[in-house]
């Protein structure tokens, strides 16, 4: 099913198996976000296909935001009422002379919190600091909390590649069916919003 959002800074056009074989396809017309988006989907075996036409001309920002805004809300939608399902995700990534960790929970409350450098310069036409307003506003529309702890590292490259790369790891442990809880909601309170 393709998910759609279209403002008058942006037209996308999303679809999202978050139980695939880590089958992408972009184009959004900024390469380094397509890189990203591409760890995201290899390594939480998620399929996503993502056409975006945004005001770059002003600069990535919008673009960046509103697919981190649909990309959430569909991953929240499809998740439905979580039965079965993990719920906790992390991993710990070595990229190089980078270390990060990243955790999250698909419990229904947003929580976001970067530790690590300050990331900042840019990827060709990709400001750094989109990584965080991309990390944000994903995790707020999919009610996650998102931890990310970029323990040590120089190399900018690495370290967003380690952080999109934990993220999807993380994402595939927590969307993971659990076995010994088969169509159970993976709470004391008996729902997850």
């Amino acid at each position: 099913m393709v998910e759609s959002r279209k403002t008058q800074e942006t037209d996308i056009r999303l679809s999202l198996n978050p139980r695939g074989k880590g089958i992408y396809k972009f184009d959004t017309e900024i390469p380094f976000f397509d890189h990203m988006l591409s760890h995201i989907a290899k390594h939480g075996m998620m399929d996503l296909d993502v056409w975006l036409r945004g005001d770059l001309g002003i600069d990535c920002h919008h673009s960046v935001e509103d697919t981190a805004i649909l990309l959430g809300t569909t991953l929240h939608k499809q998740l439905g009422d979580k039965a079965g399902i993990r719920r906790y995700g992390h991993f710990t990534i070595p990229m190089d002379e980078v270390l990060t960790t990243v955790a999250v929970d698909l419990g229904g409350r947003f929580y976001f919190k970067y530790t690590g450098p300050e990331l900042i310069g840019k990827f060709g036409i990709y400001d750094a600091e989109l990584s965080l307003e991309f990390l944000q506003k994903f995790a707020l529309n999919a009610k996650m909390n998102l931890h990310v702890v970029v323990h040590y590292g120089e190399n900018r490259h690495h370290i967003h590649e380690s952080i999109f790369k934990g993220l999807g790891k993380a994402l595939r442990m927590a969307l993971s069916l659990d076995p010994d809880a088969i169509g159970e909601i993976p709470s004391t309170k008996g729902v997850l919003e």
